[in-house]
């Protein structure tokens, strides 16, 4: 108490008097509300005047933008150099179409999709949208049951919608903790239907870079199965066998730093066999699909409207938006492609591991580091909550343990916000509490190394003052 005492003025240190003038009152420590305020007061003191941790010496970064979407703005972007001649016209019109259909071709050009593969633009949902369209329209044939591979937040929501949005009939649920993989040599990719993330961007767990071993290529002898991949944390970031991914979605605001509402598609030849199968058997009209996630034009035949190939959409896209992405491609095209951002990334999730290595509070959400994603870098933070040791507050312990923990971790994010070094570091909502940092190859490798020295003071100050 005695910085306490020393800093806090003498009447609010010592307990109500009685009045002279009036019956005396109850002492404080039987008043409640009295009580209540004056222990806020001195906890209030308290974080005021302890001796603050020693802040780094080491600049802030450049950017505090490490949110995991919509992502950074790469390094040397600027909104004015965006052309901006086909804003206020019909995206119908020609030179509106001619723009959208080079940020096609440049998508299929960098990502090397097939030429059999279509790309599609679809706003309105970003990659949510683009997912619950392949799903809407193209999974739940009958006699193709579906496996739905969960390992992260938005794989349990996919799983969740086949379940009990659509109501397919044969759904089987193949399920990791965070953290963690299932086994995946178990799956049956040859004749089920398989929806599944690359990238856990709740997570932090992807797909090992292996080519994906467990699912068959397209070609003579592959069952009826699809496989319908959310690779929206993936797309740029990892190298995607597009031999073996039938439908494949992704957005913009993710590895390339693009603004949010437009979802991409790609569709091999199976998927789009798979919709006029759909149609012929009634299943696409059975589902009143709304017309935002209603790939084909006519749901009796499941054709697909020509324009979509070619620029046209099903709602109206941003044109401002798509200018946008079409700057990032050509930034991507400057850095070395795929293998550029693959290599960017990676090196942002070296500087992370070096880390991490020497601190035993911090740790990766993915243990094994073959699946430990280089975009969406999730960490657990232990010693807090009262806990001793690297797990804290963390793991098991009280519920006063838990509930301080958590609002140590609040702190941490507070503190990296209040001193513009890191934005909306804090881990996905429906994932274990932690903090993530967003690695893509938009953010500069120095940057994460600026990073890295703010965290651990701010993990010093919240454990000595809250």
């Amino acid at each position: 108490m005695g910085l306490i005492q020393e800093a806090m003025p003498a009447q609010l240190l010592v307990p109500p008097q009685p009045s002279s003038r009036r019956r005396p009152r109850p002492g404080w420590r039987q008043q409640p509300t009295t009580t209540a305020a004056l222990l806020l007061v001195l906890t209030s003191a308290a974080h005021a005047y302890t001796l603050p941790s020693s802040r780094p010496t080491t600049p802030k970064p450049s950017s505090p933008h490490f949110s995991s979407g919509p992502t950074k703005k790469r390094f040397g972007y600027s909104l004015g150099n965006l052309p901006t001649s086909t804003l206020g016209r019909s995206h119908r019109s020609p030179e509106c179409l001619a723009r959208i259909r080079l940020a096609l071709d440049l998508t299929r050009d960098i990502l090397g999709i097939p030429a059999d593969h279509r790309v599609v633009l679809l706003p309105g949902g970003g990659d949510t949208g683009a997912y619950e369209a392949a799903l809407w329209s193209l999974v739940g044939a009958k006699g193709v049951p579906v496996e739905a591979l969960v390992w992260d937040a938005f794989g349990s929501s996919w799983h969740d919608d086949l379940v009990n949005q659509l109501r397919v009939e044969d759904v089987r649920l193949v399920k990791a903790p965070h953290g963690e993989l299932p086994d995946l040599s178990k799956v049956n990719a040859q004749e089920h239907d398989v929806c599944f993330v690359w990238n856990g961007t709740t997570s932090g767990v992807c797909l090992p870079d292996d080519g994906a071993p467990w699912i068959p290529a397209s070609g003579p002898g592959r069952g009826r199965g699809l496989t319908v991949c959310d690779a929206t944390s993936a797309c740029f970031c990892m190298r995607l066998p597009w031999d073996k991914l039938d439908v494949t979605t992704f957005s913009w605001q993710k590895a390339l730093g693009g603004e949010g509402g437009h979802g991409m598609m790609v569709l091999s030849p199976r998927a789009l066999a798979r919709l006029e199968e759909n149609a012929e058997s009634g299943l696409l009209a059975s589902r009143q699909i709304p017309k935002l996630l209603r790939l084909a034009g006519d749901v009796k035949t499941g054709k697909v409207l020509e324009g979509l190939w070619e620029g046209s959409t099903i709602n109206t896209p941003s044109m401002l938006c798509v200018e946008d992405y079409i700057d990032a491609l050509g930034w991507v095209q400057k850095e070395g492609g795929v293998e550029g951002m693959i290599a960017r990334s990676k090196a942002n999730l070296g500087v992370v591991e070096e880390f991490v290595e020497g601190r035993p509070w911090l740790s990766f959400l993915a243990k094994d580091s073959r699946t430990r994603s280089s975009t969406s870098v999730c960490l657990e933070v232990g010693g807090l909550g009262g806990g001793g040791g690297g797990e804290g507050g963390r793991k098991g312990g009280s519920s006063s343990d838990k509930a301080k923990a958590a609002a140590q971790l609040k702190g941490m994010v507070r503190l990296l916000e209040e001193e513009g070094v890191a934005f909306d570091i804090a881990s996905y909502r429906d994932a274990p509490p932690g903090l993530r940092v967003w690695g893509g190859p938009t953010v500069e490798r120095e940057d994460v190394e600026r990073l890295m020295p703010w965290i651990e003071w701010a993990y010093e100050d919240v454990k000595a003052t809250i």
